[in-house]
């Protein structure tokens, strides 16, 4: 089960972690397990709406960036929220908002745009995916990302904990077009 990884260890590294397919013979009596929506579901309906995504014509993953905005601790878990970004003309910007907007349970609109400094991020130097090329006539755009939950991993260090990598999402029978609300 490729795009699946598991760590071992009180001193988890950075990811990606060692791989241990397939993931479930590791699987104990009591383990908890829960699906994250991820902002690749909406990537169609940006597409669909027009609106060219570089990364996605590049055939790369979006950067990611561990955030200075604190997620809401759970005993050990915590951490700094991750987000994807994409950059867009200032017409698209406005296009994304609309179309994401309509997909809260794959994390919605965008929450933030431009000045990724106010996020504590600093554009050239992503934590996961591939680094994206801002042009000058480009706003960066960020939505939560479903690896927040690998930065709290990481803070809490559990003894095991399997995981995706980032952009190796769950595959289900569900369209993504079904997640739209209006």
């Amino acid at each position: 089960m490729a795009g699946f990884y598991a760590a071992r260890s009180r001193t988890i590294p950075p990811l990606p972690w060692s791989s241990f397919p397939p993931p479930f013979s590791l699987w104990q009596d009591d383990f908890v397990a829960f699906v994250i929506g991820c902002s690749l579901s909406f990537e169609q309906a940006i597409l669909d709406a027009g609106v060219p995504m570089r990364h996605v014509e590049s055939g790369v993953d979006c950067p990611m960036y561990i955030t200075n905005i604190e997620t809401k601790a759970s005993g050990p878990f915590r951490g700094g929220m991750v987000v994807s970004m994409r950059p867009f003309s200032p017409a698209n910007v406005v296009r994304v908002t609309q179309v994401t907007t309509r997909f809260p349970s794959v994390h919605g609109a965008p929450v933030h745009i431009g000045r990724p400094d106010l996020l504590g991020i600093d554009i050239d130097k992503h934590d996961f995916g591939v680094a994206s090329d801002m042009r000058d006539d480009e706003i960066p755009v960020f939505w939560a990302c479903g690896v927040t939950p690998q930065s709290a991993i990481r803070q809490a260090k559990p003894r095991i904990c399997i995981t995706h990598n980032p952009s190796h999402m769950l595959v289900t029978d569900h369209l993504s077009a079904t997640q739209a609300i209006i």
